[in-house]
Order: C-alpha cells, then sequence, then structure tokens
C-alpha cells in the first residue's frame, strides 16, 4: 500500500468529540515510551506527523490522521500504565482509552505496541486478555527491532509468544518493526490494505 498524504485531524478528549465518518479506523496503543510516535511516523513517511518526545506520557487525547484522503484514518491513543500521574488523571485517561476502544464502531483493529527488549509485562498481558474478552480485533506490534541482534530478537519475540499462548490460541496476528531501519513496515501496511479490501466487498 503506498501512503500518498496523511494529515492531522483532530485531537479529542472524548469519545464523542471524534470525527464522524464511515471508514476504517486503526488505532495504535501501548505503554508510554514505547516508540508509537516514532512508527506511526515511520508508516506515513511522514517524521513531524505524530509528536515524537523523550519524555513518556506525552499523549494525553485520542489523535486523529486521515490517511489518503480519508480512505481510512491512523489513531494515536494515550499510552497507558504511566506511574508518574496521579489516580485522578490515570483514571480520566483509562476511561478515555476503554471509551474510544469499547464504543467507537469504525475502529476496524487495534495494534498493541511491545517493545521487544522486555519480558512481557503483566500490564500488556492484562490489556491484550481484556480486549479478548472484549471482543475487539488486535495485533501485536514489536517495536525497537534495530536495538537488540537479530538472535536476541527472535529469542524475546518467541518468549513472548510462548508466554500468550498460555492464554491464547491461536495467537494474535504479530509483526517486528523498527522506526529506524522501517522494518516491518511493508508488512504493517499489506496488512491495512488486506482488511480495507476486505471491508469494501
Amino acid at each position: 500500500m503506498d501512503i500518498k498524504n496523511a494529515t492531522y485531524l483532530k485531537s479529542s478528549a472524548l469519545i464523542s468529540q471524534c470525527p464522524e465518518h464511515k471508514s476504517p479506523e486503526y488505532a495504535f496503543i501501548g505503554r508510554s515510551n514505547v516508540g508509537k510516535s516514532s512508527l506511526i511516523n515511520m508508516l506515513t513517511g511522514n517524521k513531524k506527523l505524530a509528536k515524537t518526545s523523550s519524555q513518556p506520557g506525552k499523549t494525553l487525547l485520542i489523535n486523529h490522521f486521515a490517511i489518503n484522503n480519508g480512505d481510512w484514518y491512523l489513531v494515536d491513543l494515550p499510552g497507558y500504565g504511566f506511574a508518574k500521574r496521579s489516580k485522578t488523571e490515570r483514571a480520566k485517561l483509562e476511561k478515555m482509552i476503554s471509551s474510544y476502544i469499547l464504543q467507537r464502531e469504525c475502529l476496524t483493529n487495534l495494534f498493541v505496541l511491545i517493545d521487544c527488549r522486555h519480558e512481557p509485562q503483566a500490564v500488556d498481558v492484562e490489556f491484550m486478555n481484556w480486549l479478548g474478552n472484549s471482543g475487539i480485533p488486535f495485533s501485536i506490534v514489536f517495536t525497537k527491532a534495530d536495538k537488540l541482534s537479530r538472535s536476541n530478537l527472535n529469542e524475546n519475540v518467541k518468549a513472548y509468544l510462548q508466554r500468550l499462548s498460555e492464554d491464547w490460541d491461536p495467537l494474535p496476528p504479530h509483526f517486528v518493526t523498527s522506526a529506524e531501519s522501517k522494518q516491518g513496515r511493508e508488512e504493517l501496511l499489506n496488512y491495512i490494505e488486506e482488511i480495507n479490501k476486505e471491508i469494501n466487498h
């Protein structure tokens, strides 16, 4: 799939403020500092589209980007499990995220980002199990593949999938990506394109 243009549309604090349209939406979510903005910028070929920050937890709203003049929409969701926020702020963010995921009718697929350098974290596993129990279609995107040697990368991904296989059969689709080397870009975009074709049939 070619991305001819990607435009920032709007940021919303509530699901009721999200843009109205009939096209599929693909949302990206992960724990803070997982490399979400960098991945979005790599996928769209626009380094300035999603604001990257060295400070974790910068995304606090639901950010919509129109792809190819609104053929589909890319949605940047706030990170979850960010410990440095107050309880009230965390509860507010969790409510915003869960209401979008559970109520947004045009949400077609959720990409859950996982930093491939870490062992399976309880917060990620719980989140994915919650998605499964809620009937939300999702895929796993391992990020920062360039930060590990190939053998370490393969070991980590294998260990992660083994952990998930305790709860999942079959396993959700997964992709291995690097914003630096553009690894996984084509696979992810082709996956989105395949789903869009199925929807339009």
